[in-house]
């Protein structure tokens, strides 16, 4: 019988030797039984959770063309700890006459499927509950959350029992006089496109390479953009979004939570700009959104609307980042 073994593990924190150890013992599964090894399929640091893995889409194409006969994983988890996902990936295989055996169960059936699949659920949830409480208790005492947000630096140091620190941040001085000489051209009515255009002609570096005016103005609910991110003014503000997964596309969508929910802690040593400066900004962006709402309906004409066909669809191939004109030639 011709066996595929599927490998995997979840996240960059695990070793990729993980792969190597799942396929010795699958080898190792395989001979007991007397059957040939067909592929291995891998996939490295991507979530179980997930359906939308390359080396898992490719098994369930393999199948469909009968290119294998069973197939063989460490445990049932290493294929999906999603219950919708491992009952569909069972159905599949079934329907093709093909067998799951793993080195913890065994041959794969109906009661694993819904025992299994119910644990692994659980333990997603719990891992997500345990996650977030670290976090909390991180950003309650005036640390990273996680991501590095552009003005500030990340610290890492040893301690006396050979950890690294975590969530230790320092104001970068450059980009620090950036986040201010934004934060003042806004105020002083420049808008948040000039802005950009202005700061990419100066071969100024943004977080993401080049300045987007959305990089700038963001979304003020959602506290994203440079003028929106309190923690310039030394307040971190944590929790303010949660993300739940579509089902359908497997891609995460922001949820706002309640401001009761919220996370609220002063951290003055990492102030950028002043209060006025700040106040300035907000009754700037206040009396830009009265102009171009009226009574809740847009005012048509009265917001700047883009004069090319495809601006702000044009997306880097690379880094993902959005296109700008940085010039009538450009």
């Amino acid at each position: 019988m011709r066996a595929a073994i599927y490998a995997s593990y979840s996240t960059d924190l695990q070793s990729d030797a993980s792969i190597d150890d799942q396929h010795r013992l699958c080898l190792r599964l395989i001979a007991s039984h007397g059957w040939s090894e067909a592929e291995t399929y891998a996939d490295r640091g991507i979530s179980g959770a997930s359906h939308l893995r390359p080396a898992y889409q490719r098994l369930l194409q393999d199948a469909r063309d009968n290119r294998l006969d069973v197939v063989v994983a460490e445990g049932l988890d290493r294929l999906s700890r999603d219950q919708e996902h491992i009952a569909a990936f069972f159905k599949q295989m079934r329907f093709h006459g093909i067998p799951i055996v793993t080195v913890a169960e065994g041959e794969i059936s109906e009661l694993h499927i819904g025992l299994k699949g119910t644990m692994s659920s659980l333990f997603l949830k719990d891992l997500a509950q345990k996650t977030h409480r670290g976090l909390e208790g991180r950003v309650r005492k005036g640390k990273s959350a996680g991501g590095v947000t552009y003005g500030y630096d990340v610290v890492r140091d040893l301690l006396a029992d050979g950890s690294i620190t975590t969530g230790e941040r320092v104001i970068n001085a450059a980009q620090g006089v950036v986040v201010r000489r934004i934060f003042t051209d806004y105020s002083h009515g420049i808008s948040p496109r000039a802005i950009a255009a202005s700061l990419n002609q100066d071969g100024v570096a943004g977080p993401r390479g080049t300045w987007g005016s959305s990089t700038i103005y963001g979304n003020d609910k959602r506290g994203t953009g440079i003028l929106n991110n309190e923690l310039y003014l030394g307040r971190l503000v944590w929790n303010r979004q949660r993300f739940i997964k579509d089902p359908d596309t497997g891609k995460r969508q922001a949820r706002m939570n309640k401001p009761d929910d919220w996370i609220i802690e002063q951290v003055p040593d990492l102030r950028i700009v002043s209060d006025d400066l700040w106040e300035a900004v907000k009754a700037r962006q206040k009396a830009t959104r009265s102009l171009a709402i009226r009574n809740s309906i847009r005012a048509v004409g009265r917001m700047k609307r883009a004069t090319h066909l495809f601006t702000g669809m044009l997306k880097c191939g690379t880094c993902g980042g959005g296109f700008i004109q940085v010039g009538k030639q450009y």
